[in-house]
């Protein structure tokens, strides 16, 4: 009897890290539920950083530390980029499965940068963490997940910290 060879084909899967717990649960539930032994599995690490926020020349503090200021926000932003990736590839270090890992930045409202760089990579999933806001909460701030939801154009997986049901 002649072996069947399978061929395996890729698939690619962004993951929406930031420095919440729920985010890197949900990057453990994705490595345990979708990554599949008959796909070359791709996961690439989102992570978006705030915008830096904006100083108007008139102030006259605002311009003498100007310089200082940005740099710290840049020091403490790229600190928290290391941070963040460095807990996500951990967990996937964890999982002893075969799994190409690429880490990715973007810079802006969460919401859109998501869903423009989803846009471009054209993943076969987009797999976010849920903070689990009430109603009143998310009407405020809104809901990053929901917002992705609706409007990028791939299956979105919205995974619910056990603790938070």
């Amino acid at each position: 009897m002649e072996a069947v060879k399978v061929e395996k084909k890729d698939c690619k899967i962004v993951v929406a890290v930031d420095e919440s717990e729920e985010s890197m649960y949900a990057l453990s539930w994705c490595l345990s539920n979708l990554i599949s032994q008959t796909t070359i599995n791709n996961i690439v690490l989102l992570y978006v950083k705030p915008p830096p926020p904006v100083y108007s020349s008139l102030d006259v503090a605002g311009y003498i530390f100007w310089g200082d200021v940005v740099r710290a926000l840049e020091a403490y932003g790229n600190d928290l980029v290391k941070s963040v990736m460095g807990r996500a590839e951990d967990i996937c270090g964890k999982f002893r499965i075969d799994v190409n890992v690429e880490r990715m930045v973007g810079s802006g409202d969460a919401k859109d940068v998501i869903c423009n760089i989803v846009d471009r990579l054209k993943p076969d999933t987009l797999v976010m963490g849920s903070h689990g806001y009430g109603f009143f909460k998310r009407a405020l701030l809104g809901s990053v997940s929901d917002h992705c939801a609706k409007h990028v154009k791939c299956p979105v997986v919205i995974v619910k910290h056990p603790e938070k049901i």
